[in-house]
């Protein structure tokens, strides 16, 4: 073999300038780092020096800093020495506390939705009490987050709360001790159809794996069950080793599940099944929808690019960014994007585009025109960063009307306090319904409240008025204006008939939640499922769901 000496040579000049090309170019950005530094120092130091009033340093750094990170992302966050425990909820998912979602009605802080099992619903703390005194200090005038900030605590410790109750004349008090709260992966599972289970599955926490293989052992080994639907409607991820780890139960072992990809080579993991499965020929479906993100994507999506399993909903939130979070000085965080996430196939779900918020000033969703395709192990063709499109859809969304706005104003959950007063108990949540005279004394409550509200619609209407009133044309189009205006005033009395399924559907939901917790909502809600009609519809019919994974030959 000859060697050429000057083609050798010029290879070894051309590597040493890119080299030298690339230490320069460091250089200049640490020197630009630094140069920026010394900007941001001296602006401070003018400030204290010449400002008019006194500074609050802390507040100025910790906005500063919030306002650069918020133009890279929404997840990457400066986290204060004084949230270091949130850091710990963060890595867990576990918190000391009393294992309650509290809420602000009408100005006061009260117990919204006690978990079954934990603290404060073994101690008789039910939903609608209003926190009066959290160990002797009042919470009168205090937000959620200071009351929740009251409520939390070390494991093991105890905590005293006075409570006001309807119809109680005195405050209640509650004595009890805090334990480690850490929310359960699945609410609810048991069969929808003769050999069908389902699990509603909403977190990926530490024992999520755990939890869901416990789930699927019950449902084939006492209920018969030999087909799956995983509900992911209201998970939003966590833990991606535990989706790979619920993976393995379906596909063979060493089955690439997602990798993630970033500007550290030595972050960058591919996520493999390290277990034979258990199940590898169960016919599998998952119900997605637009709250379904980050690790409930992956599962999901890892699962479709397989041909493993059909995915049935609406189009996913779209989130593929990785965090990890850093320490810095002082015992204060960074939780900082550092990778994206990517699917067996190769497609990435990270479906808006944050640096664009940096030009526009808002988020920036990549149009379906500017993806790109891949495909499954069948050749089926998905799109990347898109999130995960369904195999079928089934748009189930309610639609915004007056149900929506009494919700937001509270009243179901207000009615359910008076409703339990005179019901010690209801009918199993499955068959549980309101009557119509219940119905009657809802709506008067509701008229008694002075409810009123406001249509977004008109509230668009008014905005546009105001944009031709603007540009000269409010002289021709006045009456068509007023017209529509007088369409889109709301009629309580109407619309609280009219939309009676929807409104019922909030407020039995919320009775049922006081009786049976989430697994009661869970289990209420399988009755208007029509999504999960949809699933069963395909399960049930062979024809149908073999279409879903067959790829049409090109002619």
């Amino acid at each position: 073999m000859r060697y050429n000496i000057k083609k050798y040579r010029a290879l070894a000049v051309s590597f040493a300038f890119m080299c030298a090309a690339g230490t320069v170019a460091q250089e200049k950005q640490l020197s630009d780092i630094s140069k920026h530094i010394d900007i941001y120092n001296s602006v401070l130091k003018e400030l204290e020096l010449n400002y008019v009033d006194t500074l609050n340093h802390e507040r100025l750094m910790e906005f500063s800093i919030g306002r650069m990170l918020y133009s890279l992302d929404p997840y990457t966050v400066y986290i204060p020495e004084r949230e270091e425990e949130a850091v710990r909820t963060l890595r867990s998912g576990e918190y000391g506390g009393i294992g309650s979602i509290i809420t602000q009605v009408d100005g006061s802080v009260c117990i919204y939705d006690p978990y079954e099992g934990m603290p404060a619903q073994k101690s008789d703390v039910r939903a609608g009490d209003v926190i009066l005194e959290v160990d002797g200090v009042s919470a009168e005038g205090k937000s959620v987050a200071q009351v929740s900030e009251m409520l939390r605590g070390v494991p093991g410790t105890e905590i005293v709360l006075k409570l006001h109750r309807e119809g109680e004349k005195k405050p209640v008090v509650r004595r009890f001790t805090r334990e480690v709260v850490q929310i359960a992966p699945i609410p609810y599972y048991g069969t929808v159809a003769p050999g069908v289970g389902y699990i509603v599955f909403n977190d990926f926490i530490d024992k999520s794996y755990v939890e869901f293989k416990k789930a699927l052992n019950d449902l084939t080994e006492n209920n018969g069950v030999q087909k799956l639907i995983v509900d992911l409607r209201s998970n939003g991820g966590g833990l991606i080793d535990q989706a790979a780890k619920i993976a393995s139960l379906f596909v063979p072992n060493g089955t690439e599940i997602a990798s993630i990809r970033g500007k550290d080579k030595r972050s960058e993991h591919i996520y493999r099944t390290s277990e034979e499965p258990l199940y590898p020929d169960m016919p599998l479906a998952f119900i997605v929808g637009e709250n379904t993100a980050s690790s409930a994507e992956i599962l999901s999506g890892a699962m479709q690019d397989l041909d493993r399993a059909a995915v049935f909903g609406t189009r996913t939130f779209g989130k593929g960014l990785v965090q990890s979070i850093r320490q810095l000085p002082h015992n204060s965080f960074l939780k900082v994007t550092t990778a994206k996430y990517y699917l067996p196939s190769g497609r990435c779900v990270q479906a808006v585009d944050y640096a664009q918020r940096q030009n526009a000033g808002r988020d920036y969703a990549i149009p379906d025109s500017l993806t790109d395709e891949f495909k499954s192990t069948k050749g089926r063709i998905f799109l990347n960063n898109s999130g995960i499109t369904p195999d079928v859809e089934c748009d189930e969304q309610m639609k915004v009307n007056i149900a929506y706005y009494m919700y937001a104003k509270n009243l179901y959950f207000q009615y359910a306090n008076r409703y339990c007063l005179s019901h010690g108990s209801i009918a199993p949540a499955d068959t549980f319904a309101l009557t119509d005279e219940e119905y009657r004394d809802f709506v008067a409550f509701v008229k008694e409240k002075n409810f009123t509200y406001t249509l977004e619609s008109e509230r668009y209407l008014e905005d546009l008025r105001d944009l031709v009133e603007m540009e000269g044309l409010s002289g021709i189009t006045e009456q068509m204006f007023d017209s529509l205006s007088a369409v889109l005033q709301p009629d309580i009395d109407r619309d609280i008939m009219l939309f009676e399924d929807d409104v019922r559907s909030f407020l039995e939901g919320e009775i049922v939640k006081r009786y049976y917790y989430q697994r009661g909502v869970c289990q209420y809600n399988l009755r208007r499922d029509k999504c999960l009609d949809e699933v069963l519809k395909y399960m049930g019919d062979e024809r149908l769901w073999n279409g879903i994974f067959t790829v049409e030959e090109e002619e």
